[in-house]
């Protein structure tokens, strides 16, 4: 899979699952604010990632990961 592939991918499976539009989700935008996500809402998050991707997010990591773009380049390197 190509960044752009995982990219769509990324952005489709979490525009379905918090009920979002796709197209608020882009590079540079804070996760938890623009998902409107909780303390709860984000470990489903990293649940939905882990199983779509088969990459482990550990909890050390989780605090890097702010923005899409981070995320994206996280599951790149991982993938």
């Amino acid at each position: 899979m190509d960044k752009n592939e995982l990219i769509a991918k990324v952005n489709a499976c979490l525009a379905e699952e918090f009920e979002v539009e796709e197209s608020i989700i882009t590079p540079e935008a804070p996760i938890k604010q623009t998902l409107q996500l909780d303390s709860l809402s984000l470990v489903d998050m990293v649940a939905l990632i882990e199983n779509e991707f088969g990459v482990k997010i550990p909890t050390a990591d989780l605090g890097k990961i702010l923005t899409f773009q981070a995320l994206y380049d996280y599951l790149a390197e991982r993938a």
